[in-house]
């Protein structure tokens, strides 16, 4: 049970926590950017929500 207590001390959780979450960001940011591939892909992502109003200004505009 000591490992317990080592968790409820505040000391021991917040670089552990730090150190976790550091850890997951960098995992994520190896994911994207890691296949040339994968990142073009994403890269074109960014231009959905403009796609959606191209084709409401389109619609409008043959009313």
């Amino acid at each position: 049970m000591g490992w317990l207590y080592w968790f409820a001390s505040y000391e021991h959780t917040k670089p552990l926590a730090m150190v976790i979450l550091f850890v997951t960001f960098v995992g994520i940011v190896i994911y994207v950017y890691g296949s040339k591939k994968r990142g073009e892909r994403l890269e074109t992502y960014k231009d959905i929500p403009f796609l959606d109003d191209d084709e409401t200004k389109m619609r409008e505009d043959k009313k």
